[in-house]
This record gives structure tokens, sequence and C-alpha cells, in this order.
């Protein structure tokens, strides 16, 4: 259980500091995601992005079963 939260944090830190270069990428601004902006803030809910990261991981965690 704690080797598995390690390699979570540490996924999760590679994310962040990799976030400026998958920006570019264009995720986070696919078709499907949806973004309000009101008078008192914004709401941002990624679902297309969600579901594409989601199928990826499934991918590279099924190839790494193998």
């Amino acid at each position: 259980m704690g080797r598995t939260l390690v390699i979570i944090g540490l996924t999760i830190v590679a994310i962040g500091l990799l976030w400026p270069w998958l920006s570019r990428l264009g995720l986070g601004r696919l078709p499907g995601d949806i973004f309000i902006q009101g008078e008192r803030g914004s709401l941002y809910i990624p679902i297309t992005t969600g579901i594409l990261v989601s199928i990826a991981l499934s991918l590279l965690l099924w190839l790494f079963s193998r």
C-alpha cells in the first residue's frame, strides 16, 4: 500500500512539473471540456480531457501488467 501511494504521488508531481509542455498539446481545451465564467469567478470541468487521460493510463497499466 505504501509503495503504491509513493508511486501515485511521484506521478502527480511529474505531471505537475510537465504541465507547461502538456498544455501545448491542447489538453484542457478540448471540445467537451466545460468552462463557465461568471462575475464572481470561473468553473472548469475537463470532461473530455479526463476521459482521454483515463484511457491513456489504462492502456499504459495494461501494457505494464502483461
